[in-house]
């Protein structure tokens, strides 16, 4: 049995640091999938070629949320207030715990190593349980080769897992509930069916080339929400190259979810005493004086 879909989406066009993105989640229809409160995708662009051009957000705090970034083109860099400082390249990812505050500042530039100047890529925010919001910051700096992924043919087609676990495969990214975020790379005429679980809710945002999954088709930039009911998610490439899709998804955020800003607090009154800390300088300062080789 094939699983409902129950929203289709497109994401809203804006930028940040300078790229264009569009916002999937949270939309007019949804404000999660799982824990899953925030989706940025990062559409692919070509770099201006100005040499050395940083393209910032600029430092900004966070608080009761996980991000992640994931390039599948491009170098990003970051920075915080717990004097984190990394670089990941194609195919790499960072996540980082805001906990009970944290300032960071992200770039994504094209990475060096490819000639065609392009960046593409995603930012996740994931929902903390209400306990792990009053814990320490952390971050995770994971390249390309660490991120398990299964070869599904002979043509290329790939699962990686960013978060969560397929097939005995398990992600060394943290979690606090039960969640998943998958990169689908699929060959051009191949197919893919993702088994759902009972008490899961899943989705897929179609990230380039198109897709037929579950007998309706799909473009670039389509996001797609799945009912809750038991099911299978069967995925074709119906293009004539790879297609990608993002596929991710847990267990529902039980607790309220109150959203403001940068931080994703339980409670109004947790919303104003994070602005209050942030403006108390209680979350740090970025060092920028130090420098990556």
């Amino acid at each position: 049995m094939k699983k409902q879909i129950s929203i289709t989406a497109s994401g809203q066009k804006t930028s940040v640091g300078g790229r264009p993105i569009e916002r999937n989640i949270p939309n007019r229809y949804i404000q999660a999938v799982g824990p899953i409160v925030f989706l940025d995708h990062i559409v692919p662009a070509v770099s201006s070629g100005t040499s050395g051009e940083k393209l910032s957000t600029g430092g900004h705090p966070h608080r009761g949320i996980t991000t992640l970034t994931y390039l599948i083109h491009g170098e990003g860099e970051h920075r915080d207030s717990r004097g984190h400082h990394a670089r990941i390249s194609s195919g790499g990812m960072q996540w980082m715990k805001a906990g009970n505050g944290i300032v960071h500042d992200e770039t994504m530039n094209p990475d060096k190593n490819d000639i065609k100047g392009l960046t593409h890529g995603f930012q996740f925010w994931i929902n903390l349980p209400s306990k792990q919001k009053a814990e320490q910051p952390e971050y995770i700096n994971m390249p390309a080769d660490k991120i398990p992924s299964l070869n599904l043919d002979d043509q290329g087609s790939l699962l990686k897992i960013l978060v969560g676990e397929y097939q005995g495969l398990v992600s060394a990214i943290p979690q606090y509930s039960r969640h998943f975020i998958y990169h689908l790379h699929l060959a051009e005429g191949k197919s893919f069916t993702l088994h759902s679980e009972t008490g899961l809710e899943y989705a897929a945002l179609i990230s380039g080339g198109e897709a037929v999954i579950n007998d309706a088709r799909f473009n670039t930039g389509e996001l797609v929400v799945f009912a809750n009911k038991e099911g299978n998610i069967e995925i074709n490439n119906a293009g004539n190259s790879f297609a990608d899709i993002m596929l991710f998804g847990g267990e529902p955020y039980t607790e309220p979810i109150i959203a403001q800003g940068p931080f994703v607090m339980n409670s109004q009154e947790e919303i104003e005493l994070a602005y209050q800390d942030y403006h108390l300088g209680k979350y740090g300062k970025i060092n920028y004086s130090d420098n990556l080789k």
